[in-house]
Parts: C-alpha cells; sequence; structure tokens
C-alpha cells in the first residue's frame, strides 16, 4: 500500500510541474522528463538530507540521475551513432595487476566438470580493483556521520537489518544507455605541453576542462547556458591513467598502487583527476549528467586540495 501511495504521489508532483511550469521541474519529485532543471544554488533544503543533497528523484529512489536516461533521451542518443563501431570501456578483469587502495587482486580459475569436454570459469574479485561503477553505498557522506544516498545508512547494508535499498542492483535492471561525451584531456595536455604524472597529485580545473571541450569542438557548458551539454549525457574524463600505467615497470606500478590511504609519514595514494570546488561542483550538477567516470583509480584529485571531497557529491 504504501509503494502505492509513492508512486501516487510521484505522479501526481510531476503533473503539478506540467501544469504549473510547462518542463521545468520545480516541485520534489523532480519529473526526469522534465526539460529543464534547477541549478545547484537553486536545489531546495531537503528535510533530513545533508546540505547540498540532490536527491530530488523521491524518498524510495534507488538509480538518481539515471533517472534522467528516459526513453526519448535515449532514441535521441541513438541517432548520434555515426560509424557503428564498438569500444569497451573496461579494463581486462586482472588489471590493474596490484589494485589501488589495497584492493584484493582478480583471480580467475577454471573447474574441469568432465576432462575434454566441459570446463566452467571461476572469478573472485573485488569489484572496486578495477572498471566499476562506485554504487550508492560505497562511499558516504562524511560530514552527517555516514549516511549514504537517500538516507541510507550502514544497517541497510550489513547486520541483521540489512536490505536492498540503493543497491547497486537496481542500475543494472533499470539499465544505462545514452549519449556519451569524452573530454580527452590527456591529448590535450599533450598537444599544449602540459605535463604532469597521473600517479601524482594534479587538479584538472574547470578551465582547463572547457579550453580541452573547445580543442575538441565541444563547449562542455549545458544547453541551457549555451553550450552542448544535453540532460542525461554521460560524462568520461581520459586523464591518462592507463596509458602511464603501460609505461612503468610493473615493480614501479606496484609500489605505486601499494601507498598508503590514511597519510601519516608513509606515502599516500596520489592521483590525477578532476579538480575539488565549487566551480566543478556547479558545472557536474547544472550539466544533469546521468553519470560520470573517469581512466583513473579516482574520478577526482588525490588527495583532495580544496577542501571537499567530490565523491561526497557525486558517484562516479
Amino acid at each position: 500500500m504504501s509503494g502505492n501511495a509513492s508512486t501516487a504521489q510521484r505522479r501526481l508532483s510531476h503533473v503539478k510541474d506540467s501544469l504549473a511550469s510547462g518542463s521545468t521541474a520545480t516541485t520534489i519529485p523532480f519529473d526526469p522528463n522534465c526539460t529543464s532543471f534547477p541549478t545547484r544554488k537553486e536545489i531546495p533544503k531537503i528535510a533530513g538530507a545533508p546540505p547540498e543533497a540532490a536527491w530530488v528523484w523521491g524518498s524510495d529512489d534507488n538509480i538518481g540521475r539515471l533517472n534522467l536516461l528516459t526513453p526519448p533521451r535515449v532514441k535521441a542518443a541513438a541517432r548520434e551513432i555515426r560509424t557503428g563501431e564498438i569500444i569497451c570501456l573496461n579494463l581486462p578483469l586482472h588489471l590493474p595487476e596490484t589494485p589501488a587502495f589495497g584492493r584484493e587482486t582478480f583471480q580467475h580459475m577454471i573447474k574441469t566438470v568432465i576432462k575434454n569436454y566441459v570446463y566452467d570459469d571461476l572469478y573472485w574479485m573485488n569489484t572496486q580493483s578495477g572498471s566499476q561503477w562506485d554504487g550508492f553505498r560505497h562511499f558516504a557522506h562524511v560530514a552527517s556521520g555516514g549516511t549514504f544516498y537517500n538516507n541510507t545508512h550502514g544497517e541497510d547494508i550489513v547486520g541483521e537489518r540489512r536490505n536492498h535499498k540503493c543497491s547497486i542492483h537496481h542500475w543494472a535492471e533499470y539499465g544505462i544507455a545514452g549519449r556519451g561525451v569524452l573530454l580527452d584531456y590527456r591529448s590535450y595536455a599533450n598537444k599544449k605541453g602540459i605535463i604532469y604524472d597521473p600517479y601524482d597529485t594534479y587538479s584538472i580545473s574547470w578551465d582547463e576542462l572547457y579550453r580541452c571541450g573547445k580543442d575538441q569542438g565541444i563547449d562542455i557548458r549545458p544547453e541551457a547556458q549555451g553550450g552542448h551539454i544535453k540532460i542525461g549525457d554521460l560524462l568520461f574524463i581520459r586523464s591518462g591513467f592507463i596509458e602511464a600505467y603501460h609505461s612503468k615497470p610493473s615493480d614501479e606500478r606496484a609500489s605505486l598502487a601499494l601507498r598508503g590511504h590514511q597519510g601519516g609519514s608513509d606515502p599516500v595514494q596520489r592521483w590525477a583527476g578532476v579538480a575539488q570546488g565549487d566551480e566543478m561542483l556547479d558545472w557536474l550538477h547544472d550539466c544533469y549528467f546521468a553519470a560520470v567516470a573517469g581512466d583513473a583509480p579516482t574520478f577526482e584529485a588525490w588527495p583532495t586540495q580544496e577542501g571537499k571531497i567530490t565523491s561526497n557529491y557525486v558517484v562516479d
């Protein structure tokens, strides 16, 4: 009964938005079919949520901005296909050979069921060790004392009261398909003589991404501000980690991957990625990307240089 009531409330909210302001989202829960959404500075405070939380899709939502991957947007994205080439964005499962942040290495075993006739593959892995999406239950909002998306908590994940709230399987059930926007910052940096090591802290600013986009013929501002980014786009940023990984000997790669996480006297994990700070957060929010991804162990520059942790605002 509560589920039906929640669905009815959401539909009523969508009707109110349609009647009151055409295609502008004004009432929470937002209708993903709207063509205009509030900026980060305009998002209303949500009761019981951390400051600046964008829990705008309903209290029972499990997929966040994947809601923006509506059938019309996916259909429009399909019309932009030109060559039909297929490109795998995943690393092979065994890479990196030594994962960052102390994660377990991938193990592959072959089980003989009937010799010479039937064989099975057995995999054992930490999904965080290589290519993956960070789910909503991976990294909590630190300042609120451990609150995940849509008021999910540790007790929802492990223990006697564990449940499927905001579990990543909801994403798999919904599916991810849309228009991808690749910002190849590494190639742009090489072209412009910008030298940095992806294995060291390097902050890619919004200004640099803007110039990178311009060099590719893309205005990375949202369409609402005169740019090329459409609501529901999927953002990919290439910082050059994979290129750097394959350029280093295996023992050096392992040593760098095994750097500490907590700081102190030992070397810490250091990676290139997007800059923290309000300018970057405003852009990531106001473009209404359905998802963002990078090619490095962290999407953001690590350790943080701005006193903010982008992972508290964006799941990548």
